[in-house]
């Protein structure tokens, strides 16, 4: 705290009129640096942010000051001699070009003059942090734009003078290795603003020197990457052209540091290729005659591609270079047909070597070292997997169809060489390239498919990576199996093979998914296998819950497509060891373990409905080419899910009854019913009554927030129609009862249950006003209960209120109740939006009060026009920082925009800064974009 209070003082010391007398003070002789440091930074805050305090005649002093004190401190603290030279930096900026014009040639002429005891090396090493960080400076300044435009081409006139002081001390054979250094940091610097890279050709030349000296390799490295990497470089084609055979020319280094595995310096090597080519491709490939050169640094970039040893343990280069690769396609793929066909001659071998050496990267290392790793280590290897995916499945869109069948070879090779037995680390990385393809592009018209699944059933599957990539391969074919289901029988019995193996869960639950929802149709006779190796891995446990969830939705989907006798039969199979285990749960005293066994199964439950959709088969069997003979025809009776639900609705009120006190299994039961409403919509309609009678008796004991969102799905699908509009209305007036008592006791311990309310009472208003009409339904407590909700500080509450107003002012014109209603109070609405714009709420809900305001003048006119100028008259009101004309303003530019929302918005925005006293700073400038 002490801490705290500390720095605040300090902050408020910087800014105070009294910084400029104790600054100087602070900075002398006898001070520790820390306190130095605090006074340069005091300085450099004054001067940067308070520039209009200080009066013109003082500039010519200021400047001559710190001079003097630069020069003090070259030989002294380097952070205080950093602050100084920032603080130089932001006057020189604020000076120039009028009142400072020649400021870099002063900076220099001042640091070479002999004197003041300071010797020659300090003084350069003071110079040359001077101007690093002036352009630092620049680029973090908050001048407005025209300023910095002007100051921008400023500094670019001063480069000249900068360039040659560079050159000088980078070439001089005795200049230290410190004084250099700090030569290659300026470029760095310089190079930002865009300075022409043929004014600094030489200079970066003079940087490739640089390079073998080890002390100097890191910061010549970071010069010559932002010096090519300038937008604005590209125009410089012949620099360019000079460049090319400078960076071809550290390929012999670069081979050393990977033989000695340094792998800085490869890294370093690597970066420099790679902004040249990356930043310039297309510049470089129209340089025809030149075509050999850019080839050359092409296959540069290709060995750092592939460059020895397993990311990221061995080596952590070769991820540089895979923008590389998109970069160069998509401007090969730019040019026109003609000239495309040129450079694919030349390039499509490259990008075939690519491939081979992408893949060769993507191979996992031996089991021994591979265990060896960390999981940190082994989380990246995954992921830099995930990049080579992407590539080689952009890489697709070049090599098209070819790509797959070399590949096929491939794999083809290894797996029928009964000679010489590869490792499975080759067979996975060729799979794991196929995997990638079929993942994201239609391979259904590739005639190596079929050929591949043989290929598939002759791997002899010894391993866990390799086990995992042959799942997701099947699972990445499984519209191809779709449109070829003859294949199915071959795949399948690997698929159930693998369900019951816990180390590849993922793959081979997923997989299963993908095939049951691609190929349900063509699945019947092999539904009962598939279900009876379902239960039996369900049954010992062996996966983790979303997995098991998973695994539901995929017998969802398969059961989709079975005759409705055969959907019961399967599902008692499957479910009654779940219902007879939460029958035995029921009767328990509730505990911690039981809980979660409850939500369990009430989960598995949960996901089964959600995909268990049995009319879907008309829709789908009429657009499918298979033969009609797949579908069963619907059936009139109930639909199987609401069979089963029927069967357990007492249990789960039995459930319910010892568990109402817990939002979470509330939620779970809930959860249930709202997914299989939203997947069965009308065929749901048996249950309404029912599940309306248990929400009614969950609400009124323990409200909760998932029972009014499960009410809210109800009044969205069933509001509208005659038999279903007695419950549902009674449901309705009775969770809007509770919640109105609740607001009464003190809803502010209850925001989940305000805003799923709010979310309510805006779907009825939408698809059922007439639930308004209701005697036993009080409008103006909901309407007070809105107004109170306005007020909570949790933002996605707030948007729920704001949108029950939008939705509720419509309604003045067909809803007599309402129309009373915002009539007597609409005022009360009016001030409490206002007040939130004057500064009550968060500024990121600006948008959602707009609408309201929009609303009120768009369905309430007359009364607005009355109710903004009684409101606004009020002395102080929405803000004491907004002036009566201001006010009147805002009044005039609400009450005429009724057409455009945008409009409205801006208003609302502008309005809320000038009531926060933020209007016309830079703040207000971002949040106004």
């Amino acid at each position: 705290l002490n801490k705290n209070l500390a720095q605040k003082w300090l902050m408020q010391a910087q800014v105070s009129p009294q910084a400029w007398q104790f600054c100087w003070a602070l900075l002398s002789p006898d001070k520790v640096p820390e306190i130095q440091y605090f006074g340069a930074s005091a300085l450099h805050t004054k001067i940067s942010r308070y520039w209009s305090d200080i009066p013109s005649d003082q500039y010519e002093t200021l400047k001559t000051q710190l001079f003097s004190q630069i020069a003090c401190f070259s030989s002294g603290s380097k952070m205080v001699l950093t602050r100084l030279c920032v603080a130089l930096a932001s006057l020189a900026l604020n000076t120039m070009p009028e009142v400072w014009p020649g400021a870099v040639p002063e900076m220099v002429r001042v640091f070479q003059e002999e004197g003041g005891g300071v010797d020659g090396r300090a003084r350069c090493l003071a110079l040359l942090e001077l101007l690093t960080v002036l352009p630092e400076e620049f680029q973090t300044s908050r001048m407005p734009q025209y300023r910095k435009g002007q100051v921008r081409g400023a500094l670019g006139r001063e480069w000249g003078s900068v360039c040659p002081l560079l050159q000088q001390l980078l070439r001089q054979g005795d200049s230290p290795g410190a004084v250099k250094s700090r030569v290659l940091r300026c470029l760095s610097s310089w190079v930002l603003l865009d300075v022409p890279l043929s004014e600094s050709e030489g200079l970066v030349e003079d940087c490739f020197t640089a390079l073998p000296d080890p002390e100097l390799f890191d910061t010549a490295v970071e010069a010559i990457v932002n010096a090519i990497s300038q937008p604005d470089s590209q125009r410089y084609v012949n620099t360019l052209l000079k460049l090319v055979p400078q960076v071809l020319s550290l390929q012999e280094q670069l081979r050393e540091a990977v033989q000695n595995g340094d792998m800085e310096t490869s890294h370093g090597i690597c970066r420099i290729a790679v902004a040249l080519g990356e930043n310039h491709s297309r510049a470089l490939l129209e340089q025809v005659e030149h075509w050999q050169g850019f080839l050359a640094l092409v296959n540069m970039i290709m060995f750092c591609t592939g460059i020895p040893g397993h990311y990221p343990v061995n080596e952590t280069t070769s991820s540089l270079t895979l923008t590389f690769w998109y970069t160069l396609q998509d401007d090969i793929m730019s040019f026109d047909c003609e000239r495309q066909a040129v450079y694919l001659q030349v390039y499509r071998p490259v990008y075939f070597q690519l491939v081979d050496v992408l893949l060769h990267k993507a191979q996992f290392p031996s089991d021994q070292e591979y265990a060896s790793w960390s999981s940190d280590e082994k989380e990246q290897f995954r992921i830099y997997r995930v990049d080579i995916s992407d590539t080689l499945m952009y890489v697709y869109e070049m090599l098209g169809a070819e790509l797959l069948s070399n590949l096929y070879e491939k794999l083809g090779r290894i797996l029928t060489n009964t000679e010489q037995a590869s490792s499975w680390q080759h067979t996975e990385a060729l799979l794991y390239g196929f995997q990638s393809i079929a993942e994201t592009i239609d391979v259904n018209y590739s005639d190596v498919i079929p050929g591949l699944i043989g290929l598939l059933l002759r791997i002899n599957i010894n391993n866990v990576q390799l086990a995992d990539t042959v799942m997701f391969t099947i699972g990445a074919l499984a519209e191809w199996l779709a449109d070829h289901p003859v294949m199915l029988s071959s795949v399948l019995p690997l698929v159930l093979q693998a369900l019951g193996n816990p180390d590849l869960s993922i793959s081979s639950v997923s997989t299963l998914k993908k095939i049951c929802r691609e190929c349900k149709y063509d699945l019947p006779p092999y539904a009962s296998n598939i279900v009876a190796v379902s239960r039996e891995v369900l049954s010992k446990q062996i996966h983790k819950t979303s997995q098991c969830m998973w695994l539901m939705q995929a017998l969802g989907f398969l059961l989709s497509a079975l005759h409705v006798e055969e959907i019961l039969r399967n599902l008692h199979s499957l479910i009654t060891p779940y219902i007879q285990q939460l029958e035995k749960l029921a009767d328990e005293t509730p505990n911690p373990s039981n809980k979660l066994a409850i939500i369990h199964i009430l989960g598995l439950l949960s996901n089964l409905f959600t995909t268990l959709d049995i009319s879907k088969q008309e829709d789908e069997s009429g657009e499918s080419t298979a033969p009609p003979v797949k579908t069963a025809p619907l059936p009139p009776g109930p639909n199987p899910v609401v069979v089963v639900l029927q069967q357990v609705f007492a249990l789960i009120q039995t459930v319910l009854s010892k568990w109402l006190n817990d939002s979470q299994v509330v939620e779970a039961v809930c959860a249930i019913f709202e997914k299989s409403v939203k997947t069965l919509l009308h065929d749901f309609a048996p249950m309404v009554s029912q599940l309306s009678e248990m929400l009614g008796q969950m609400y009124s004991t323990i409200p909760q927030a998932s029972a009014l969102d499960l009410t809210r799905q109800m009044v969205h699908i069933f509001a509208r129609e005659t038999d279903h509009f007695p419950p549902i209305k009674a449901l309705f007036d009775l969770v809007t009862s509770v919640t109105l008592s609740i607001f009464q006791q003190g809803p502010r311990d209850h925001p989940d249950i305000v805003d799923s309310f709010m979310q309510l009472q805006a779907q009825a208003l939408k698809r059922k006003p007439d639930l308004f009409l209701s005697e036993s339904l009080d409008v103006k407590a909901v309407f007070h209960c809105g107004l109170l909700s306005l007020k909570f500080p949790e933002a996605p509450t707030v948007k729920s209120t704001c949108l029950f107003f939008t939705e509720l002012l419509p309604r003045c014109s067909d809803v007599p109740p309402v129309a009373r209603v915002v009539q007597e109070n609409g005022k009360l609405l009016l001030q409490a939006v206002l007040e939130a714009i004057g500064g009550g709420s968060s500024r990121s809900l600006m948008e959602q009060f707009a609408e309201v305001l929009f609303s009120l003048n768009k369905h309430c006119f007359p009364l607005l026009t009355v109710w903004l100028k009684e409101a606004l008259q009020a002395q102080g009101f929405p803000s004491t920082r907004v002036t009566t004309e201001q006010k009147d303003t805002f009044t005039q530019q609400i009450l005429r925009e009724r057409v455009n929302k945008r409009r409205m918005k801006d208003i609302v925005k502008e309005f809320t800064l000038v009531c926060r006293g933020l209007h016309g700073t830079e703040y207000a400038a971002e949040y106004c974009l």
